[in-house]
C-alpha cells in the first residue's frame, strides 16, 4: 500500500482549504491564510504526534483506526452507513492528519444522526455532528456488562482485561445516561446531555473549529471574576465533603478522582492480593506495582507488566477512573454525570474496602 507522505498531504490540504473557501472569499470572517494557519497550530494538523504516526512502521493503519487516525478513512467512513460504529472494513496508509476534507465534504455537511458505542444514535448534535464521530470513546456500559456478565463480583477472572474508553470521549461524557460512555451501575439514576444556554451547546460553539482552542471571553459574561474554566462552578452542593463550595466544580472531580485511585489501589492490594497502579501514558494503564510504592515507574509501565488480577467490581471502577482521566474537559462537558460515575464507583469498592464515603453527595 503505496504511503501518502506528509508533504503530499499538506499540498493536499491547501488545495482544499482553496477550493472550499474560495467561494467565501468576498464574505466578512477569517481569510484562508488565517484559517490555515488557526489549523496548523491544532493537534489536528500535528503529523509528527503519535495519533498519526503509530502505524508508520507497519505501512497501514486498520480500519479499526482509520476513522479518527487518517483523513481518507474519515472521509471513508463518514460516506458510509456507519453500520459499524467509527470503523471501515479495511486499512488506509499512514501520513495525513484530520486536514480539511474530514470536515469540508458533503458527507460531513449533511451529517445528522451519529452512532455511539452503545448503540444509541444522537441527531442533537447539529453542525457540530462530525466532531461526535471520533471524540466519544470506543467504549461503553454495554461493554464492560458484557465482559463482566454471570461473574461474582469479587472473585479475579482470568479472561477479564482492561476495557479502555480510549481517548478525548468528550461527546459521550456530554451525552451521559443518554449514550452511557462511563459505566453505570445498576438501579442508579445517571444525567443525561448536559444542556447549557442556547449558543453555548455544540463543540464549534466553544472550540473554534480549526485552532480548537477555547476562549474563556465566551464564558465570563455569566462566569464573572474566573481565571479559568476550572475555576467555574454553579452548584452550592458540597460533593467532596470539604466545606468549599467557593471554588470550581473541577476541584471536588479532581478529589473523588484522586480518592477513586486510592480506593482502586487497595482493593488490588487487599482483594484482588496483587498491588496495582496507574500509568496515565503507558497503555494499557494499569499496571502490577511490584514494589507497591503506588508510583507508575518506568520499567512497570510494560505490556507485560499489565495488571491482570481483574475481578468485575475492580473493572468497573477502574473504567470509571479511565472515563474522568481521558475527557480533561469533563468539568465543562458533564460535570454532574463525572460526579455520579465517581460516586458509584467509590461506594462499589467500600463494600470491599475502607473508603470513607461520610461527607460526599451524590448529584
Amino acid at each position: 500500500m503505496a504511503k501518502v507522505t506528509p508533504l503530499i498531504s499538506g499540498l493536499f490540504t491547501v488545495l482544499f482549504c482553496t477550493q472550499a473557501t474560495a467561494q467565501d472569499a468576498d464574505n466578512e470572517g477569517p481569510s484562508l491564510a488565517d484559517i490555515v494557519d488557526a489549523w496548523l497550530t491544532s493537534p489536528h494538523a500535528d503529523l509528527s504526534s503519535e495519533a498519526f504516526t503509530h502505524w508508520n512502521e507497519d505501512g497501514e493503519i486498520p480500519g479499526t483506526c482509520a476513522v479518527c487516525h487518517s483523513s481518507t478513512g474519515a472521509v471513508e467512513y463518514l460516506r458510509s452507513e456507519m453500520t459499524q460504529t467509527g470503523i471501515i472494513e479495511h486499512p488506509v496508509a499512514p501520513g495525513t492528519s484530520v486536514d480539511c476534507a474530514v470536515c469540508h465534504n458533503s458527507a460531513a455537511a449533511e451529517l445528522e444522526t451519529v452512532p455511539f458505542p452503545s448503540g444509541v444514535s444522537v441527531d442533537t448534535f447539529e453542525e457540530s455532528a462530525v466532531c461526535t464521530v471520533c471524540h466519544q470513546g470506543r467504549a461503553s456500559t454495554q461493554d464492560v456488562e458484557t465482559a463482566t456478565a454471570g461473574l461474582e463480583d469479587d472473585v479475579i477472572e482470568g479472561d477479564l482485561s482492561f476495557i479502555n474508553v480510549h481517548y478525548a470521549p468528550a461527546a459521550a461524557t456530554l451525552m451521559g445516561g443518554d449514550v452511557q460512555g462511563g459505566y453505570e451501575y445498576p438501579d442508579k439514576v445517571y444525567n443525561g446531555q448536559f444542556e447549557h444556554v442556547p449558543d453555548l451547546n455544540g463543540c464549534v460553539d466553544c472550540h473554534r473549529p480549526h485552532s480548537l482552542e477555547v476562549v474563556l471571553d465566551n464564558c465570563t459574561a455569566c462566569h464573572q471574576g474566573v481565571d479559568g474554566f476550572s475555576d467555574i462552578r454553579t452548584s452550592p452542593t458540597d460533593f467532596d465533603g470539604d466545606g468549599d463550595v467557593s471554588v470550581g466544580i473541577s476541584v471536588p472531580i479532581n478529589a473523588l478522582h484522586e480518592r477513586l485511585g486510592e480506593a482502586i489501589q487497595s482493593y488490588g492490594a487487599d482483594i484482588a492480593g496483587t498491588p496495582i497502579v496507574y500509568g496515565a501514558g503507558s497503555y494499557p494503564y494499569f499496571f502490577i506495582d511490584a514494589n507497591a510504592d503506588g508510583i507508575a515507574s518506568d520499567d512497570e509501565t510494560t505490556v507485560p507488566n499489565r495488571y491482570q488480577s481483574w475481578t468485575p467490581r475492580l473493572l468497573k471502577a477502574a473504567y470509571n477512573y479511565q472515563v474522568i482521566a481521558k475527557d480533561r474537559g469533563i468539568y465543562v462537558h458533564n460535570p454532574h454525570y463525572a460526579l455520579q460515575l465517581l460516586y458509584d464507583s467509590l461506594e462499589s469498592l467500600s463494600e470491599q474496602v475502607d473508603v470513607d464515603m461520610s461527607g460526599l453527595t451524590r448529584p
